[in-house]
């Protein structure tokens, strides 16, 4: 499981006004994460949205929640609502951050990224060195990103498919569900 760790600044360069409306030179932003309130997958998804999502509302596992004010991080996960990708699939992590696909991108641990979309949103699909039995698909948003995972229980149960498949189909299931 991917560690809810710190807040990085991030800056771009955006094009300012100077006083009387002339075109300034290009300014740094910066994005404080600590202070980015990001939508929380634990309690704004409903039981319904779950459910069409194929996962088990009653199986809810709060990884990090706090219970106010800004986070980078809220995720949780769900069990899916039936076998279809046999025993061994565990359960399927939703992630809500203000960290961003660009950082993700240039991250070290990285393997197989791939370009994709969800939806309408820029997204990628990869995995993580040090969670092999696991994919990732993130996709943008105002906020920052989104990241659905899923992955296997060590050698429990059949196997039934392409885990970056089936988190595809989460990803595309819930983000209609989730803020632009």
């Amino acid at each position: 499981m991917r560690a809810a760790v710190g807040a990085v600044v991030v800056s771009a360069a955006v094009s300012g006004c100077g006083p009387g409306g002339e075109t300034g030179s290009a300014q740094p932003t910066t994005r404080d994460l600590d202070k980015i309130v990001v939508f929380n997958v634990c309690s704004q998804l409903s039981d319904d949205v779950l459910r069409d999502a194929g996962l088990d509302p009653t199986t809810k596992r709060v990884l990090t929640d706090p219970p106010s004010g800004p986070s980078t991080w809220r995720v949780c996960n769900w069990k899916p609502i039936d076998d279809r990708y046999g025993a061994g699939l565990r359960r399927v992590d939703v992630f809500s951050t203000s960290h961003t696909l660009a950082e993700t991108r240039s991250k070290d641990s990285l393997t197989g990224v791939q370009e994709t979309t969800v939806g309408s949103r820029a997204g990628l699909t990869f995995r993580e060195k040090n969670d092999p039995e696991s994919c990732y698909v993130a996709f943008e948003a105002d906020q920052g990103m989104f990241e659905v995972s899923v992955g296997w229980l060590g050698n429990e149960g059949p196997r039934g498919g392409d885990l970056c498949d089936m988190a595809a189909k989460h990803a595309a299931a819930l983000e209609p569900h989730l803020p632009k």
